[in-house]
């Protein structure tokens, strides 16, 4: 994308990490929290305690200690914002491992391209125009382990590095921002239980992710924090018989980073034209995020997101779908509608998702075909 679509998007996540003019909590590196794989995008943007695959490391690692397969290989492409442009884009590689019957370790890499931009003053600059390709990106590994038949827990450590700086125009000479992060995670799956018309099983699952250092973009310049994340969820799998099963799947979600809450005023100091965040450590800002919001307990649960899923199988070869993410007015609008497909053919499974805005708020990956591929490999595991 050689336009200006690209700068415009990159002055919109600058601007984003500093201010916000309605209490929309907003953090540096958000594209930490896209989802990145098709299989959660058509479940309503869910997965923490969603039964365990291959991009269990962007949801809950601890699903690792339940995989099916020793090995598997996962990767997923999601254009962003296609409607205007077509070289921005996630892309996703996960590899995992289960070492033995009750551990596994995953690594991944999430890569973030916010285009080519061609920079210039005058005409004869885009003659032979120089070209700057801002990204972002994150390294992690995790380690999962069985404490008991049906509760597992992992700890992931993250390496993320943000390359926004545009050296080519006048103040743009700022460095890549850098820091890490470690996610604590726990997931439980029950035995195989059985009812009058069916049998079933129980899930649930948390996940604190991305705590760790802010980001600083210049020397001396304002930190930005990282979307450090609580995540909390159940869900039912309904074993209707053979070949048939159904699974219904609630998440929770909450931003673990202040509230804007200072003032920011005009020139003149008689309007209040934004708030910022309070500059405190990331820890801090963990403890003081459940209990800063002006408006007192009412603010905090308008910070608090949801999503519904829903999940069908037939006999463990096709699968169906849909999913409502939910957010407050107040804190983004953001309401979405999804569906997907999944196919499973010997060793390669396939994912698609698709999505829909259900508020004003368009989302940026509005109408955009997701994908994603996992590869099997090596023996299949039986708990219950």
């Amino acid at each position: 994308m050689k336009n200006k679509y690209t700068y415009l998007f990159i002055c919109l996540f600058v601007w984003q990490y500093t201010v916000s003019q309605n209490r929309v909590i907003t953090t540096g590196v958000p594209f930490l929290l896209i989802t990145s794989d098709a299989r959660a995008a058509g479940m309503g943007e869910l997965g923490v305690a969603s039964s365990p695959d291959a991009y269990s490391q962007q949801w809950n690692p601890s699903k690792y200690a339940f995989v099916e397969r020793k090995v598997g290989i996962g990767v997923s492409y999601t254009p962003y914002l296609s409607k205007l442009v077509n070289d921005i884009f996630l892309a996703n590689l996960t590899y995992y491992n289960k070492i033995s019957e009750r551990g596994a370790w995953a690594a991944s890499l999430k890569y973030f391209s916010l285009g080519d931009i061609e920079l210039g003053q005058i005409p004869d600059d885009f003659i032979n125009p120089y070209i700057e390709s801002p990204n972002e990106l994150t390294l992690d590994a995790s380690y999962s382990l069985q404490l008991s038949d049906q509760f597992a827990m992992a700890v992931t450590g993250r390496f993320i590095r943000s390359d926004l700086k545009l050296d080519a125009i006048p103040g743009g000479d700022g460095e890549a921002a850098s820091t890490f992060a470690v996610d604590i995670s726990g997931y439980y799956q029950s035995e195989e239980k059985s009812f009058d018309a069916f049998n079933g099983r129980w899930r649930a699952g948390f996940n604190i992710s991305n705590l760790g250092p802010k980001l600083k973009y210049d020397e001396g310049g304002q930190e930005n924090y990282i979307p450090t994340n609580l995540k909390l969820g159940g869900g039912f799998e309904f074993l209707i018989d053979t070949y048939n099963s159904v699974t219904v799947n609630l998440e929770i979600n909450k931003l673990l980073v202040p509230t804007p809450s200072e003032p920011i005023y005009n020139n003149d100091e008689t309007e209040i034209i934004g708030y910022r965040q309070p500059d405190v450590s990331f820890l801090s800002g963990v403890f003081k995020s459940f209990n800063d919001a002006p408006d007192g307990f009412s603010e905090e649960l308008k910070e608090v997101t949801w999503a519904l899923g829903l999940e069908y199988w037939y006999n463990q070869s096709f699968a169906f779908r849909a999913g409502y993410f939910n957010e407050n007015e107040d804190k983004g609008a953001r309401k979405l509608l999804s569906f997907g497909a999944g196919f499973k053919y010997n060793t390669v499974d396939v994912d698609l998702s698709y999505l829909i805005s259900a508020s004003k708020v368009v989302s940026p990956l509005e109408n955009t075909l997701r994908f994603s591929l996992t590869f099997n490999f090596g023996d299949k595991y039986e708990y219950f």
